[in-house]
């Protein structure tokens, strides 16, 4: 399986990369700002969060915007991909009823999409970083694990999803409540070891360490503006959670895409 799925990313690669670019010209098209809105959106957003929590709220996390927007960031990536896997067969009716194509290369090319608009987010990361002089240390480097951990969980559990979301109707609404229910135990806009830890320390770390977007939110805030080294053995463990929820979800994908054009 293992070889069928290297071959199948590198022959369907260069589609997967069209179709991410023309989904991405189909959102802007017809738009006066164009590609603007993939930098305004994500600003309006901070600015909004920033608002709330740090002026509403009075947060009073380090470098709060930044803080506050690499959480912002990492979770739209993973919250859009996990929404858009659930119909992605079904959407894409018009291309796997007539070409072979393997189910999971439609999940790849969501996941550019996204990707592309995660980098240009962090992108304004780096800015925010260099407006508050935040001091970078060699612990930057641990962005690229992180990162590597954010996408292998997010494939493994789109792949698991879009293969459930072709038979089970109402799996769209029971994603949509899922993903708002760990939205608020992520830590988005606070600190899950400042605010929950000192009197709920146990629920901290269950909250901290075994949500993967909790951990990969928390790690990412540490390395780029504390300087700070994220738990190196949890981020080992949920590497290899996602290398298993991977090989899970194309599994499924492969012994059951032929009965997936019956169904839609």
């Amino acid at each position: 399986m293992m070889q069928r799925f290297l071959n199948d990313i590198k022959k369907y690669f260069r589609y997967a990369v069209y179709s991410a670019k023309a989904e991405l010209k189909a959102e802007v098209a017809g738009s006066y700002l164009n590609w603007v809105w993939w930098i305004l959106e994500p600003i309006c957003l901070m600015l909004i969060y920033t608002f709330i929590f740090g002026v509403v709220f009075d947060a009073r996390e380090e470098y709060f915007t930044a803080f506050i927007y690499v959480g912002l960031t990492v979770w739209t990536f993973f919250n859009q991909n996990m929404k858009n896997s659930v119909k992605i067969v079904k959407k894409n009716k018009s291309v796997v009823s007539k070409v072979y194509l393997p189910k999971f290369i439609l999940v790849e090319s969501k996941m550019f999409v996204n990707g592309f608009k995660m980098a240009i987010s962090f992108a304004i990361v780096v800015f925010l970083m260099i407006v508050y002089r935040v001091p970078l240390t060699w612990n930057v480097l641990y962005v690229v694990p992180i990162f590597l951990c954010l996408v292998l969980v997010t494939f493994g559990m789109m792949c698991i999803v879009c293969h459930f979301g072709v038979f089970v109707e109402d799996l769209s609404n029971v994603i949509t409540i899922a993903l708002r229910l760990v939205f608020y135990m992520t830590g988005i806009m606070f600190s899950i070891d400042r605010r929950i830890g000192p009197k709920h320390p146990v629920l901290a770390e269950i909250l901290g360490k075994c949500n993967p977007m909790a951990f990969v939110i928390t790690s990412l805030r540490n390395c780029l503006l504390y300087g700070e080294t994220p738990a190196v053995r949890y981020l080992l463990i949920w590497m290899g959670i996602g290398i298993v929820l991977s090989l899970i979800g194309v599994r499924l994908i492969y012994k059951n895409e032929n009965s997936y054009v019956k169904v839609i």
